[in-house]
């Protein structure tokens, strides 16, 4: 099975500044659409929000809420829909910094 990872982008702050999972919109188990608002990371006094990469259904969440995270930790994976590919529908959902991969498991 093909899944879509979801990636901490380099937010462009400063190394030394911790950077947490702050909350996760979705939980496991429930359908996102791409580009929708998944997960809100904070960096000091910033929040960011990381989208979901592709439309299908939240398989796993590795960073739970609080842990101290890096660019390029993968947060998470989401299940294509049958027939995905990328998803150019206008859903007119909230978007977020992009966070996109794929990992063959």
């Amino acid at each position: 099975m093909r899944l879509a990872a979801v990636i901490l982008p380099d937010l462009g702050t400063n190394p030394d500044m911790p950077i947490i999972v702050s909350h996760w919109y979705a939980g496991r188990g429930d359908d996102v659409w791409e580009g929708d608002r998944l997960v809100e990371i904070s960096a000091g006094p910033l929040t960011f929000d990381v989208s979901a990469p592709a439309t299908g259904r939240l398989v796993e969440i590795r960073g739970r809420e609080d842990d101290l995270v890096q660019p390029g930790t993968i947060l998470g994976y989401v299940a294509p829909c049958e027939g995905q590919d990328g998803g150019d529908e206008e859903s007119g959902r909230n978007g977020g910094t992009g966070g996109h991969g794929d990992v063959t498991r």
